[in-house]
């Protein structure tokens, strides 16, 4: 199989280019604004694109998918709530189908938390997991409405880490990593796991008194937070929005 990623320079968020084989067909797998490198790679290894597939709807996923589309004459496909969002769907597909490009195999995981309409998809060995995980660190689940955080858990934990371990893990911003990878050395894995402690440091979050369960790392060199309100709920927000006390 072959996989090809472009990362826009601002955002870090990538988009993807999967296939069989040289000379066979593929499909484009989120649309960043910088797809230009997946195109060419497209027309060189002469391949026949058979559809747009769209993770979720947030702008730095979805900015060009109708512009590519339209070039290959292809239908973008989403989750049903993608299209609510705005997203420019031609069909919608849902947790278990099965996308086809002559001999490649897609599954669809639904895995919301991070947001209500996100999908991973996953090919043989290889799982593009959009925003709900990456290397060493997780999605946030402020978009995810009030079960973002429970969703999200629930999406790592019991969808995408249950895959092999030797699954390759393709997210939706910054380089690649494996599911045995994040079990043992992710630090919101490992406190889900029960093998590190929870923090208990007092923050404040836009205001808001909490308690920060976890400072951890973020994809682009800053930091992503797991904390708790007093009233119990529990979230995964960008380190900066959080004040440290």
């Amino acid at each position: 199989m072959i996989i090809e990623r472009t990362e826009h320079p601002g955002w870090l968020s990538n988009a993807y280019l999967l296939a069989d084989r040289d000379g066979g067909h593929g499909v484009l797998v989120d649309s960043n604004g910088v797809n230009e490198p997946l195109l060419a790679a497209a027309e060189r290894l002469s391949l026949t694109i058979t559809h747009v597939l769209v993770t979720h709807h947030h702008e730095d996923h979805v900015v060009t998918c109708a512009a590519d589309a339209a070039r290959f004459g292809v239908p973008v496909l989403g989750h049903p709530l993608a299209r609510e969002a705005g997203v420019p769907l031609d069909g919608t597909i849902g947790d278990g189908d099965v996308v086809r490009s002559g001999g490649l195999e897609l599954r669809v995981i639904e895995t919301p938390g991070h947001c209500r309409d996100h999908l991973a998809l996953l090919a043989g060995e290889d799982c593009l997991t959009g925003d709900c995980l990456f290397a060493g660190t997780v999605g946030g689940t402020a978009g995810g409405g009030p079960t973002g955080y429970a969703d999200q858990v629930r999406s790592i934990m019991e969808r995408l880490l249950a895959l092999p371990p030797q699954t390759r893990l393709h997210p939706g911003h910054a380089g690649p990593t494996t599911v045995a990878a994040e079990w043992e050395s992710n630090p919101f894995v490992r406190v889900w796991r029960g093998l590190d402690p929870e923090g208990t440091e007092p923050c404040r979050v836009a205001g808001e008194e909490a308690t920060l369960v976890l400072w951890g790392p973020d994809y682009d060199g800053t930091h992503k937070a797991w904390v708790r309100y007093p009233d119990g709920r529990d979230q995964i927000v960008g380190g900066s929005r959080v004040e440290r006390l």
